[in-house]
């Protein structure tokens, strides 16, 4: 037999993602029967074999190591039931063999991925997916995450792809669209004994000597990388033979780029090197993992375009039946078409079959490759059009299959908690890849008898929003309708290995979710430095059942409030807190300590509600929300508010010529909906404020906020609107033309019911038809109206 050995082990080089390098491997291991079987991988995850070969594990999984001390780096492992080194260890522990991996351990890769990361270096040596990200606790926003971005993959699969690459060259000698077909039609249909070992050693040393030439070395980094890797994998099967297994009982398997260097073991990592590699503590778990993720097409280097696909080229090979993959392809694709209502007949799929292989014949292929697939189903089954089988065919290409874990599987703390929650709060059905929607019903349900099952909904809430919190994006809030109930909430829950991931990086925050929400929380609220920012912690806290955190947040509120001036802060975080307490019973959690609160709140804002008028008009903006917040804050806490304050700050605004006209004017129309001033004080400021000589900033600029609310009681004032005529006709051209400015920003508001009241109005003062005054009414601002509008917004109205 033609081995390629180091000191007699057996080398078998293989691509990651590779149900040919799967089935030969096994072959091979059949064939020699060794007593050691050695993996590239992570050292300190040989204990994880055992779980991973566990009956109950359903890949795809991956191991999943991540440093003990902020920043957080992830470093990532995954396995398909098709990878070659999946296979190994199934074997091994089937036939008793010791089995290990034997790349740097975690502690290590992580600190050189971090090197490489900063030199930008691409991977090109590594034969499993290391994805990483930096993780603090402070820099997630409330229910904000940061996306993964791999950073390495497979010897012979990482490539970038770019145009000029050495894989596009080789897939242009070899006639090939792109290199993925190349490699399956070269490689993955290949059954013969030992031809995928001996072809892909011999392949990858000509892949080796091309890439560390200099005309394609871009990154040395890289390089120095791949031999620090590639001296420590030596050193372990130096170790293992020294431990007493006979190096021709020993079978290495690795990525084929690495083949040829293991076979010397005279490049062994001397003790001192071992010593002097870059550590950084880890630890390490198991996760499940998703085909989505493991395709190529999701940005993961070391992955292949189809998963699913190549899930059923490996099982078509396990069963003897390899040529009959085209059959099973398009009867996937045609039977998923029938579910959408596309039927399609028998013939066609055959047709399909008969004419994927004439284009594999093309290609002197003795079996269709997926892209031979994919274009006989877009012609047979598309009949011509993608877009009717695209679905389809993801289906059949890239899967919705997410892995299993055995019962009992060591994680993290957080992890185990996370399973705990979802069989308790009867989750685990929408533990998919497909995004489920889920209607929540906070109410107490009377129709069970535990208390558990009454409020299963509600807890259902508390545990999404603190995962929400921790930036853990399981469960996704759909925005609320204007229809929707208080009592309700819309979800749509999805899984996906980033869900594992974030859960993961939340284990330094806390050993289960409740205590890593609320060390969050207490964290955001120490840093808190506005009462709105503190508000919307408050809120946060509601929404997650933490009364505590509400408790702090409410005293972190009090001490801000102390030195506040802002009424529009003081307004939004009022809101914020009239809603909690109207609606706070919904969630079974004691608002009354928030009502002393809202109390000193709505009393500054009425304090300092002057001072905050005199402003510019872009402030007038926001501060006319407020004064409205403000309004409805009084009216709906009647009983808990100073109203009478309120209403005799309205009346001060509404008097005073110093603050913002358009707020005077909204301040005047309030109290006119109140019942708070008669018809005849309304008449008479509006004769004052309308009257000749009055700048048209400041009467119409008045005019705009007393049309900003209760039009209907304007509406039936005659009277008022043949002021504004009179008013209006004063006007000299550029005060007029300033003045309409204003009234066309008001009547903008205005409905087209009220707008045609308007309409009818004046055209009994002018004399002219109803049509001609709606058509002015109606008309969209000009552009040069809108320039000018917008030059106003800085005009200081404190000299007035």
């Amino acid at each position: 037999m033609n081995t390629v050995c180091g000191a007699g082990v057996h080398l078998f080089g293989v691509r990651h993602l590779s149900p040919a390098g799967a089935y030969h491997v096994v072959e091979y291991l059949e064939r020699l029967q060794p007593t050691a079987v050695l993996i590239e991988g992570p050292s300190d995850a040989t204990p994880e074999i055992i779980h991973l070969t566990n009956s109950s594990t359903k890949p795809p999984v991956a191991i999943l190591a991540f440093t003990e001390e902020l920043p957080i780096r992830t470093v990532l492992w995954p396995f398909a039931v098709y990878s070659p080194e999946y296979q190994a260890m199934l074997w091994a522990r089937n036939q008793g063999a010791h089995c290990a991996f034997i790349d740097l351990p975690s502690s290590s890769a992580v600190c050189l991925q971090d090197v490489r990361g900063e030199r930008g270096g691409q991977p090109s040596g590594s034969d499993v997916s290391h994805e990483t990200q930096d993780q603090e606790p402070s820099s997630k926003e409330i229910g904000g995450s940061e996306d993964l971005e791999p950073e390495a993959g497979n010897s012979i699969d990482t490539e970038v792809r770019d145009p000029g690459s050495i894989y596009d060259l080789i897939a242009g000698i070899s006639g090939e669209y792109d290199y993925d077909t190349y490699w399956e039609r070269n490689f993955e249909h290949n059954l013969t004994p030992d031809a995928y070992r001996q072809a892909i050693l011999a392949y990858s040393s000509q892949m080796r000597e091309l890439t560390e030439g200099r005309e394609w070395t871009e990154d040395r980094q890289e390089y120095a990388y791949n031999a620090v890797r590639e001296a420590y994998m030596c050193r372990q099967i130096a170790d293992t033979i020294a431990a007493g297994h006979q190096p021709e009982n020993i079978v290495v398997i690795c990525g084929a780029y690495h083949a040829s260097a293991l076979a010397d073991l005279s490049r062994a990592m001397s003790d001192d090197e071992l010593q002097r590699l870059p550590f950084r503590k880890t630890k390490l778990t198991l996760m499940p993992y998703s085909y989505l993720k493991l395709s190529s097409l999701t940005g993961y280097g070391a992955g292949n375009i189809a998963p699913y696909y190549f899930e059923m080229m490996w099982k078509q090979m396990a069963r003897g039946t390899l040529g009959d993959l085209p059959h099973r392809y398009f009867a996937f694709v045609a039977a998923d078409l029938r579910k959408t209502g596309t039927h399609r007949s028998t013939a066609e799929v055959i047709e399909a079959v008969r004419f994927a292989e004439s284009l594999a014949a093309l290609h002197d292929g003795h079996a269709p490759t997926l892209r031979d697939l994919r274009d006989a189903a877009k012609t047979l089954l598309g009949r011509g059009e993608l877009s009717v089988i695209a679905e389809s065919l993801a289906r059949a290409e890239v899967g919705t299959a997410i892995g299993e874990l055995a019962e009992g599987v060591s994680q993290t703390p957080i992890q185990d908690d996370m399973n705990r929650q979802l069989k308790r709060l009867k989750l685990d059905k929408y533990k998919t890849a497909v995004a489920s929607d889920l209607v929540l019903d906070l109410r107490e349900n009377r129709r069970v008898s535990s208390e558990e099952a009454a409020f299963l909904d509600l807890n259902r809430s508390f545990w999404f929003h603190r995962l929400k919190l921790l930036g853990i994006h399981f469960a996704q809030e759909k925005g609320r309708t204007q229809d929707q109930a208080d009592w309700t909430e819309h979800w749509v829950a999805k899984w996906s290995p980033e869900v594992e991931i974030e859960v993961v990086e939340s284990n330094l925050l806390g050993e289960t979710v409740e205590t890593a929400a609320g060390f969050v929380l207490q964290q955001r609220l120490e840093g808190c430095s506005s009462i709105e920012e503190a508000s919307a912690l408050i809120t946060v806290a509601y929404e997650c059942g933490m009364v505590h955190q509400m408790e702090a947040g409410r005293q972190t509120m009090q001490r801000l409030a102390v030195e506040s001036q802002d009424v529009v802060q003081i307004a939004a975080a009022a809101r914020k807190l009239s809603q909690l307490i109207r609606y706070g019973g919904i969630r079974r959690m004691d608002n009354t300590p928030l009502i002393p609160l809202l109390q000193q709140l709505f009393m500054r804002a009425c304090l300092f509600l002057h001072d905050a008028s005199q402003c510019n008009d872009e402030v007038a903006q926001a501060m006319a929300s407020a004064i409205g917040e403000l309004n409805h804050i009084a009216a709906e806490h009647s009983e808990e508010v100073d109203e009478a304050l309120w209403v005799q700050e309205l009346s001060r605004l509404s008097d005073r010529d110093d603050a913002h006209p358009r707020l005077s004017g909204l301040a005047c129309a309030i109290l006119l909906e109140r019942n708070s001033i008669s018809a005849q004080q309304c008449a008479a400021e509006v004769s004052r404020r309308l009257s000749p000589g009055i700048p048209a900033d400041l009467g119409a600029g008045w005019f705009e906020g007393l049309a900003m609310r209760n039009r209907y009681a304007l509406l039936s004032r005659t009277s008022l609107w043949e002021q504004l005529n009179d008013y209006i006709c004063t006007l000299e051209d550029d005060e007029f033309v300033r003045a309409l400015l204003f009234l066309r920003r008001a009547f903008s508001a205005f409905s087209p019911k009220e707008k045609t009241m308007v309409a009818e109005l004046l055209g009994e003062i002018w004399g002219v038809s109803t049509e001609q005054v709606a058509e002015i009414l109606t008309d969209d601002l000009k552009e040069e109206e809108a320039q000018m509008l917008n030059e106003l917004n800085d005009f200081d109205f404190e000299d007035f």
